[in-house]
């Protein structure tokens, strides 16, 4: 992709956030600025959305995340719990694990569990969401370049009849995946290694002779891993298969027909009577972790794979995908739509690059696990997997001003929990309820009679927990439990902003972040 830097063309098509790419990363985005008013337009090269099954775990943080964006009850109608791994022998049954971290449902975590379903699937449903909305994606249509200078960006589109259009945007997004030409003309650093070098074929395929109700491992196979899983809400199976050789290229073509699968599954596998039909989607990868230098250069962002990659190990490259997209959707309305400074933009790069070398981190370190556990299948995911505690503690925005917080407390800079209260009627409202929607959310649990004094902002909604003339009633102590004391601002993605003790703490954040 060309780069090249102009002043705004005269006659320009204009939108505030041109979005490149319409994967999860770039559906999430389109979804939190379509409820915010903001204009935008998402570009997609190809003809249709991601067809294949690849990232097929949704973890709880992100639950929560589509939870807010009102996409979390058509994923759960369509997908389903993880599910037990049968582990084989060739055609012997060995032992049946658990591979993910399972807990029930409790007052601050409403979603506990991984959920299962095709990534094909799941960017259904976000594009479903979006026209809910109003929004849309321009598919068969790839930016052929860009440049931007101080006012905007100016790209290229081309469509797949060959036509072009000039598009002018305040922003642009670059969620165009692993390989993103956004990235590369940037000139953008993107520096790793390389996880693993045995090559992995995955392939979605309609296959007969395997029970549905388990995910089946053969991690001895003859000449690499074998693991075939049954597809949520499809007729298709996920074959995954593993090379020892690391001078073997597999090659789709070759590799993924369903004569070659049905001879690989009989080869490693043992097992009579199977039948492969369709191969809907096949792709082959090596693992590899890799990370951009910067997510923002100027008025260009770098979101999900463009950003990042990941081993799948552990299930966190789509999840940390969507939640970048949910960093930047608010602070982007916060600048477009409510005077916020440019510098809070500044903010994406800083909290969600240490976020995702985390991540990084431990993508790798599960992939390792489960090299190691390679005799008796795939290591056990922990609770560290769900993203539940990741945090922006030492984030620019985060502002914790209480004094003699105790140790192991709720911090400013941490999710900010869930907790079933009461309103006045008696009726039952979740903090979820509250903080659901594009604004702050200020939650008064200090008991005092007298309301705070704080701004009188569109964005910005209070609720008093607790104490006279509640709001909300905490009838199980959860909210008070989880929170502890204090005036707690929660951002609009679901992370605690502010914590104090002072009302006009709650000014001076907001003036500073937020504006007015």
């Amino acid at each position: 992709m060309d780069t090249f830097v102009s002043p705004a063309v005269d006659g320009a098509a204009g939108v505030e956030v041109l979005i490149a790419g319409a994967g999860p990363t770039g559906l999430v985005l389109a979804i939190d600025l379509a409820r915010r008013g903001i204009r935008h337009r998402v570009v997609e090269r190809s003809e249709r959305g991601f067809p294949g099954s690849r990232g097929t775990g949704i973890q709880p943080r992100t639950l929560e995340v589509l939870d807010d964006l009102g996409a979390v009850a058509a994923l759960q109608e369509a997908g389903g719990p993880c599910p037990p791994v049968q582990i084989w022998d060739g055609p012997e049954r060995v032992r049946e694990r658990d591979l993910v971290h399972r807990a029930e449902p409790g007052p601050a975590t409403p979603y506990p569990e991984l959920l299962m379903l095709p990534q094909w699937r799941t960017v259904e449903v976000l594009y479903g969401r979006l026209e809910e909305l109003g929004g849309e994606v321009d598919f068969g249509t790839e930016m052929t370049g860009f440049g931007q200078d101080a006012d905007g960006v100016t790209a290229t589109l081309r469509r797949s009849d060959g036509s072009e259009e000039t598009v002018r945007a305040e922003y642009l997004v670059a969620a165009d995946g692993g390989r993103s030409t956004v990235r590369k003309a940037l000139g953008v650093p993107f520096t790793g290694e390389p996880v693993d070098p045995r090559p992995v074929l995955i392939a979605d395929v309609m296959l007969e002779g395997v029970a549905r109700g388990h995910w089946h491992m053969w991690p001895k196979a003859e000449g690499g891993m074998l693991a075939v899983r049954p597809l949520e809400g499809a007729e298709t199976f996920q074959v995954i298969a593993g090379y020892e050789d690391v001078t073997y290229e597999p090659e789709v073509a070759r590799d993924a027909t369903p004569e070659a699968l049905l001879a690989l599954l009989e080869r490693r596998t043992g097992l009579p009577g199977l039948r492969v039909g369709e191969v809907t989607w096949a792709s082959v990868y090596r693992a590899r972790a890799a990370m951009a230098e910067r997510f923002r250069t100027a008025r260009v962002f770098l979101a999900g794979d463009a950003a990042h990659i990941h081993s799948p190990a552990g299930g966190q490259g789509l999840n940390t995908s969507v939640q970048d997209a949910y960093n930047l959707g608010w602070k982007l309305g916060a600048v477009l739509r409510h005077g916020a400074p440019e510098a809070l933009l500044d903010s994406y790069d800083a909290e969600r690059v240490r976020v995702a070398a985390d991540v990084l981190g431990l993508s790798t370190s599960v992939h390792a696990a489960d090299r190691a556990h390679a005799e008796d299948g795939l290591y056990r995911r922990g609770p560290e997997t769900l993203q539940l505690d990741l945090n922006y503690r030492e984030g620019p925005l985060t502002r914790e001003l209480r004094r003699g917080v105790p140790e192991g407390a709720l911090r400013a800079g941490d999710r900010a929990p869930d907790a079933p209260c009461v309103d006045a009627s008696g009726a039952p409202v979740r903090l979820f309820d509250a903080f659901r929607g594009p604004h702050f959310t200020l939650l008064d649990l200090t008991g005092e009679s007298a309301p705070p004094t704080v701004p009188d902002l569109p964005w910005l909604r209070t609720y008093r927990v607790g104490g006279p003339h509640a709001d909300l009633h905490d009838t199980g102590g959860h909210a008070k439990s989880a929170y502890g004391s204090g005036l707690f601002l929660i951002r609009p993605d679901g992370y605690v902003g502010l914590a104090t003790d002072e009302a006009g703490d709650v000014a001076e954040y907001a003036g500073a972040v937020a504006a007015g």
